[in-house]
Formats: structure tokens, sequence, C-alpha cells
């Protein structure tokens, strides 16, 4: 038995909190994972997790091994990566992105990636939920606005700027906002987003939309506002083909929000290994000029 059986399903579970989601992450099963740990448990000969029916968590003792189990495993994957691949990307790369971003841009970006490297084994799920790239055992994400999670490394590949529009049929018959607190007498079509965001003066500023037809497609809100239906805040690879042809107008361009950031989002276990490090590079390189060239 070598010395580090089981220290990989105890990591697993203690950044995710879960046997189960532990067992995805490593890509084991949960049965194995549970073995490993009552394993290692009786081998170190102290209780490293709380279990109930709906929770694990680690006991004071886990939390210190945890602390050191992870620190060497990093040190661990980073010299494989480093020596063992010797650069080359390849294995498995799991990649999440919402779906518009992703069908539009990443996903063929990754394509044209995966063409030149063919021992590389790719996946893309395009979600427009928060995924879990820890616990879900993802490599990257790419995501927009602010990255709060401390296990994760953020570098930002691309920025995107958001716009206020309205159908020239709409502005006609409603009038044109010249405020932001005048958009709650608007009819508002809402996207995935809660929150439209705006500059005024020096401060920024949110406001909280509500409509009577909500979508969490961009293309379908998009329908909806050249349609007359009401005002929505997409990204500009939505607004600026429509805004071309005179199918809709720009409102409120003085209170216009800082470029939003575009982040492509990795466990910091990963930030040697060449299949991400060389995916980063690639998406840094092309992402905003293809952004701006389908704008």
């Amino acid at each position: 038995m070598s010395q580090w059986d089981g220290i990989d399903e105890f990591i697993a579970v203690a950044t995710t909190g879960s046997f189960s989601r532990a067992a995805k992450a490593i890509r084991m099963s949960p049965t194995h994972v549970s073995r490993a740990i009552i394993a290692l448990e009786q081998r170190v000969q102290a209780q490293l997790f709380f279990r109930t029916t709906r929770t694990v968590r680690l006991t004071d003792t886990g939390r210190v091994f945890f602390e050191r189990c992870a620190h060497i495993a990093q040190e661990r994957d980073e010299a494989i990566a480093l020596i063992g691949e010797q650069g080359e990307p390849q294995g498995e790369l799991r990649v999440t992105c919402s779906t518009a971003m992703g069908e539009r841009f990443v996903a063929p970006i990754i394509r044209r990636f995966a063409m030149h490297h063919p021992r590389l084994n790719v996946t893309i799920d395009l979600s427009n939920r928060v995924v879990d790239l820890v616990g879900e055992g993802y490599d990257l994400g790419i995501r927009t606005g602010a990255v709060s999670d401390p296990r994760v490394i953020a570098r930002r590949v691309a920025s995107r700027t958001l716009h206020t529009c309205a159908a020239p049929s709409y502005l006609a018959r409603a009038g044109k906002p010249a405020r932001v607190d005048q958009l709650a007498a608007h009819e508002l079509i809402v996207g995935s987003s809660d929150a439209w965001h705006f500059r005024v003066g020096d401060q920024d500023v949110a406001h909280y939309p509500r409509g009577r037809f909500r979508c969490n497609s961009g293309h379908a809100v998009m329908e909806a506002c050249i349609s007359g239906l009401g005002i929505c805040q997409l990204p500009d690879f939505y607004i600026l083909p429509y805004l071309r042809h005179g199918m809709v107008d720009l409102i409120l361009t003085d209170c216009q929000p800082a470029d939003e950031p575009i982040w492509a989002v990795y466990p910091q276990r990963q930030h040697l290994s060449p299949k991400v490090r060389a995916v980063v590079e690639i998406l840094e390189l092309e992402l905003s000029s293809v952004i701006n060239a389908r704008a």
C-alpha cells in the first residue's frame, strides 16, 4: 500500500463537501471514494470527517491534514505537468461556458486548438448556471462579472460592452428614458442577469429590472426587443448588428457602464498544467478579436 493511497480522494471530499461530488470530480465511483477514506482514517488513526445523511465536513484534525495534503498534491501535479507532459497539451480537458458565448465564440476557438493537439480530448459543457469548477471536476470555466471563489484563479482574457436599447416603435409609443430611475416606468425585457449596470457620474449604479417577459436566451430577448415589446440590456454582440440596420436605438448612452471583464477561471491546482495554460493563452489571444469582429 502506498502512503499516498486515499489522499486524492480525501482532498476531493474535503473540497466538494460530498462523497458523490468528489467521486464525479476525480472520475471514480462513490463506493471507491468511501472505502478509500475509511482506509485512510484507519491508517492515520484519526477521524477526518463528520458525516451525516446530508453533510460531510472536516474535523479539526481533518482540516489541518487537508491544508498540508492540498499543498503537497498541488506541488506533485505541477511537477507532473512540467516534466511528465513536457509542455504538450494532452489528456482530458473539461470546459464550461455560458451557452451563447460558448456557441458563438469559445467553442470554435477551442475546436481549432484541439485540431492542433491530437493527444487532447475536449469536453465543452454549455450552461447558463454558475458551475462549481472544483466540485464538478472542470479544468476551465469562462465567466463574466466578479469571481469570488478563493479556490480558483481568474485571468482576464477579453471584455464585453453592455448596451441598453429599444426598438424605435417602442420609443415612439412609450417615450425615451433620460435617467436610470425612469426605467421603472417602462416595459423591461429581462434576460439571465438580475441586475442592469450603469455608470452615473462617478458611481456604479445597478437597476433590478421587472418585466412581464423574461428569458435566459439573449437571442430571444433581442427578438422581443426588436418586435417593440420593451427595453433590454445585453452585451454588444447581440445588439450591434441590429443597431447598424436601424432596428434598435441605444438609450442612456451617457450612463454607459465600464466594459465587463471576461475571465478564464481554473482551479488553483491547474495553474501550471500545459493544457490549461495553452488554452487560456489562445483565448486571451483570440477571444476579444472574434467578439469584436462579429459584433
